[in-house]
């Protein structure tokens, strides 16, 4: 077992030295002739060697993990946390001119923080010539940094940037809950520079680095601390920087490999955040840390499908039990229509007779006194006739008709549904005023951000907490966030029929963040009152950012809202 120190410099050139110039670029090269022996421990030519025959064993052993296992790490994770990822370079001011003798890795903790290796910057706490560079991944610029702590018990050592540069914070993903799944080292392997035939000065120009791909083999501690072994591919220069999980948290930093000697399997040990977060701690470093398990956006996007699909088939049967629901209560009701009008049809028939038979009887009562001449009784008996033909006929003509019946059964059908509604169907969830949303953990993809209970004032305006208009675009509400301190664009938007908020966000590079802050200083967000129109006005501006952003966010955040106090 050997480690893998930060990688030694050398040229067959005479190599250029470095003078600092101002806070764009730190770094000049000049010609001259590389640094004293003493800073290069390791012969140059046994590297080279060894590089070529590394870059060889990494090429096949990357063929055979693409072959055997394909890619589960989502490709924007990974290159969102390499935007934190930094060169660290040792050099050397002796006689004033600022010579490399050698370089690391290293990733942000806080925005000007950097997490390294011990054994990368050991010698600048021993030795006054000797300074720190910190090129970043992107933009140009490069700037100094000064040790904070070294722990060469656990090869962990913290720096910090003297200048201006700021940089992207990654995510701790707390203690490796499993001991397998897909992980990428991320740094600059000094044999992939010699490779591509790079010289010194190109060390001190911002470059991507380089992710390798492999598999977590277990833990094992050392004697001396905790480590994580794994199959992502290092080499020297590799040294401090992260391994990432699929979901681009750091698990770990890169530190040493195994010694293969040209046969055996490739194994590598990363520093454990059972280490690190004690160390960090320590330095008063309160880091962006994130245990949960990592999710990727497509299985999310297909658990989203699966529930639409759950709730379509769900409404379609509970539509399919209200309409034959429906139909029954159209069929009872038409059949107690039926039984009602017939009843009474019955009913005023039989007395139409009864009346009929009272006036025969009373009108031959009446005939018989009028042959006694009893006019007296004749009127009476008459008049009894009469009234009860008139009754009969009355009874005939009012009975109900069968035309009746869609009638008196629309009238039933509308007594039964002014009852209690049907406790299949789902209730109204449409939310305004003050809520309280909370996250839903089950439908939301969590890296790094907050999930603290947030509370929401919506209007149906579109107005926000009283102070932020939303855009109205495609019947959709939301508000495009491009801050100008971080290099992210967040979306978030309210669904008030679902009382469902939701923030995704964009972790974008140097030139894809400034382009979006470009599109977004092309506009001034209106204040809360301006009416639909001024919101659709919002969300037809707010869509050439959104056409400047990844089809798939890095972090999805879906939060379930209800009314304060319910």
């Amino acid at each position: 077992m050997s480690l893998l120190p930060a990688a030694c410099v050398q040229s067959k050139n005479p190599p250029p030295s470095v003078v600092a110039v101002g806070r764009a670029q730190i770094f000049k090269l000049q010609a001259k002739e590389l640094a004293k022996p003493k800073h290069r421990p390791y012969s140059c030519d046994m590297i080279l060697s060894v590089a070529k025959r590394s870059l060889a064993i990494w090429l096949l052993l990357m063929a055979s993990l693409t072959i055997a296992a394909p890619a589960s790490a989502d490709p924007s994770d990974i290159s969102a946390a390499a935007r934190g990822v930094v060169r660290v370079v040792i050099v050397d001011g002796a006689n004033g001119e600022m010579i490399p003798i050698s370089h690391g890795s290293g990733f942000a903790v806080t925005s000007k923080r950097i997490v390294t290796n011990a054994h990368v910057v050991e010698e600048v706490a021993t030795n006054p010539d000797l300074r720190i560079g910190v090129v970043p991944s992107e933009g140009g610029d490069a700037a100094y940094a000064k040790v904070i702590s070294i722990s060469r018990r656990n090869d962990l050592a913290l720096i910090e940037i003297t200048g201006d540069l700021r940089l992207p914070v990654l995510t701790l993903g707390g203690a490796a809950s499993s001991e397998s799944g897909e992980v990428s080292a991320v740094g600059y392997p000094m044999n992939v520079d010699q490779a591509q035939g790079l010289q010194i000065s190109d060390i001190f120009k911002s470059q991507p680095p380089v992710k390798s791909r492999g598999f977590l083999s277990g833990k094992r501690p050392s004697r001396q601390f905790d480590t994580i072994l794994h199959t992502a591919p290092i080499a020297r220069g590799n040294s401090g920087g992260p391994l990432l999980d699929s979901c681009g948290r750091v698990l770990g930093v890169n530190s040493f490999g195994a010694d293969s000697n040209g046969g055996d399997a490739e194994f590598f040990f990363a520093v454990s955040m059972r280490e690190l977060l004690p160390f960090l701690r320590a330095n008063n470093v309160t880091p962006r840390v994130n245990g949960m398990p990592c999710r990727s956006l497509a299985d999310l996007d297909a658990q989203e499908r699966a529930a639409a699909d759950r709730r379509q088939m769900s409404a379609a049967a509970a539509t399919g039990r209200a309409e034959a629901a429906t139909r029954q209560a159209h069929s009872k009701a038409r059949e107690a229509a039926q039984f009602e009008i017939m009843e009474e049809r019955e009913n005023a028939m039989a007395l139409a007779a009864l009346f009929l038979v009272i006036a025969l009887v009373a009108g031959f009562f009446a005939f018989q006194a009028k042959q006694v001449g009893n006019e007296r009784r004749t009127i009476i008996a008459g008049s009894i006739a009469g009234i009860a033909l008139l009754a009969a006929l009355a009874m005939w003509f009012t009975r109900p008709g069968m035309s009746e019946i869609d009638d008196r059964t629309a009238t039933k059908l509308a007594e039964t549904n002014s009852g209690p509604s049907n406790p299949d169907e789902p209730g109204n969830t449409a939310s305004i005023g003050k809520l309280l949303c909370t996250i839903d953990v089950s439908r939301s993809r969590i890296t790094g951000a907050q999930t603290d209970d947030l509370p929401l004032e919506w209007a149906e305006d579109g107005c926000v907490n009283g102070r932020t208009q939303y855009g109205l675009s495609s019947g959709k509400w939301n508000r495009v966030f491009v801050p100008n301190e971080e290099a992210v664009v967040s979306v978030n938007s309210y669904d008030a029929d679902a009382a469902e908020y939701r923030v995704e966000r964009y972790l974008l590079g140097r030139a894809d963040i400034t382009e979006a802050r470009k599109e977004r200083g092309g506009y001034k967000a209106p204040q809360c009152g301006g009416g639909e129109e001024t919101a659709q006005d919002l969300g037809s501006k707010q869509e050439a950012i959104l056409a400047l952003l990844p089809d798939r966010p890095n972090e999805r955040l879906v939060y379930n809202c209800q009314v304060k106090g319910e």
